[in-house]
């Protein structure tokens, strides 16, 4: 229970490290769950509906909140920026504040310049050549005014509206977009002129009870019970978000893939515990004899054998028509799926073959490791007085070996199966590529190749708090293996 404790710091490090790389993942995740177009048609301006859309999901997601449970800022700044503003936007918004060293003048700044930006929509196109003039003109406007939110300069928010003007001045179709420009200059000026800029030498720590970390972690709901959650339950029960490329729950992809991952990685460690620790005790108790280094050298070759090599050599020779078919090549389940009411040994018997090829993949390489380390660790036991006083006590070798040396020596492999359960989360992505294995590897390759961000820091998150759970379930091991260990002093 101690060290249970003690591992709550670092749960808490890992979650903020997951969370701040999730802050700071590249893009906006309500484009890239908006997934809407910028412009279609003629125009190059959002729709009201696409605007409402946008800001839903962004104050549906929580990021109109403050980022953590304080803050420290200047008295001049916000506590949190307009939620109708993209990333890249807030940070110009924060910027501009800084300029003028008031909010209240940069909201009326921002909505002016909002207000000009949605008035593009009201322009009526001429009909004849004017027509094509006019829209070039229109969607240039459109583009600049767009970018004036993303500018955080006055100066050059000044500077674009003269351009404008002169743009307009040429078509009598822009008149209502001039009377937005002048107000949107109006606005400016006035902010300039009234700036409090000195506010930003004060500083203010503020206290956010409720912010997006939090939110993160605990929900929206209660923080202990979870009860009232309206959008999220929070990734300490176990809703982890939503996939950008999916659209799906982030927990049901990892839960669908991450059983396959599980199976392979714990089936190929349990086969190479079998056939590794026999190996490394008969070498080391016949240490330098002929079964010692015949041994050695096989596994060392196999070791060295590339793990893709091997499975397209296993597929071209057992799962080719041209040569032997005896296993399918690729998938865990047969194409057309197993028969509705099929018995437990009829699935066994369905399922078995697409398993055996990439089972022999995820296990021989760890032979090698697994004996040598058996062998090191049962050379330094042999030498032990206990066992040269059960060999004078006339016990067979073959006590001595198992009964004796195998539970001294158990320690460094106790220490490499901690590391089965993050290696489960990671999957193997050569072999479920080559074998087309549905599991995590295979996913997470996806999820970087998509920009996923929600997959890749779920998938990080749960990699480490599994090597805490490995470390914990080893150091138990550790004191069931030798008696010499105790965590209570």
């Amino acid at each position: 229970m101690r060290r249970i404790v003690y591992f709550i710091p670092t749960l808490i490090i890992i979650s903020l490290l997951a969370f701040v790389i999730s802050l700071n993942a590249p893009g906006d995740p309500v484009d890239r769950l908006l997934n809407a177009s910028q412009g279609s048609g003629e125009m190059l301006v959002e729709s009201p509906v696409v605007e409402q859309q946008r800001k839903q999901l962004r104050e549906r997601m929580g990021l109109h909140l403050p980022v953590f449970y304080f803050s420290i800022n200047a008295l001049s700044q916000p506590s949190t920026s307009p939620s109708y503003l993209s990333p890249q936007e807030q940070k110009a918004y924060r910027h501009l504040v800084s300029n003028f060293g008031n909010r209240q003048t940069t909201d009326a700044v921002y909505n002016s310049m909002q207000s000009w930006y949605n008035a593009h929509r009201k322009v009526l196109l001429p009909n004849g050549a004017q027509r094509d003039s006019v829209l070039s003109t229109l969607n240039y406007s459109t583009a600049a005014v767009k970018g004036l939110l993303s500018a955080g300069d006055s100066e050059v928010i000044a500077r674009k509206i003269s351009e404008l003007n002169e743009l307009y001045a040429r078509h009598s179709e822009f008149q209502d977009l001039i009377n937005y420009s002048d107000s949107c200059n109006s606005t400016l000026q006035y902010a300039l002129t009234n700036s409090t800029k000195w506010k930003n030498y004060i500083p203010v720590i503020r206290i956010h009870p409720n912010n997006q970390y939090h939110r993160w972690l605990f929900g929206d709901g209660n923080w202990i019970t979870g009860n009232g959650s309206e959008h999220t339950k929070g990734w300490i029960r176990g809703d982890m978000g939503t996939s950008y490329s999916s659209q799906l729950p982030v927990s049901n992809i990892i839960a669908s893939r991450i059983k396959w991952s599980l199976f392979f990685t714990l089936i190929s460690v349990f086969l190479a515990y079998l056939i590794s620790i026999p190996i490394g005790l008969l070498s080391a108790s016949k240490r330098n004899s002929l079964f010692d280094r015949g041994s050695s050298v096989f596994l060392f070759m196999l070791y060295s054998l590339p793990v893709f090599w091997v499975a397209t050599l296993l597929l071209m020779n057992f799962a080719n028509p041209d040569v032997v078919r005896w296993f399918p090549s690729s998938g865990v389940a047969p194409t057309e799926g197993i028969p509705e009411g099929a018995s437990l040994l009829e699935r066994v018997r369905l399922t078995i073959p697409y398993l055996v090829l990439p089972t022999i993949c995820f296990t021989y390489a760890q032979l090698a490791f697994l004996s040598r380390l058996t062998r090191v660790a049962a050379l330094d036991v042999l030498g032990s007085d206990f066992i040269r006083t059960a060999r004078a006590k006339g016990l067979s070798e073959k006590t001595v070996l198992y009964k004796h040396t195998f539970r001294n020596a158990l320690l460094p492999l106790i220490t490499v199966f901690a590391t089965v359960f993050p290696a489960a989360v990671g999957g193997s992505v050569i072999l479920e590529t080559i074998f087309t294995i549905p599991g995590m590897g295979r996913e997470i390759i996806e999820a970087i190749y998509q920009k996923d961000y929600p997959v890749i820091i779920s998938v990080f998150t749960i990699t480490g708090i599994l090597t805490l759970v490995g470390y914990l379930i080893a150091d138990i091991l550790y004191a069931l293996a030798d008696p010499r260990i105790d965590w209570k002093k």
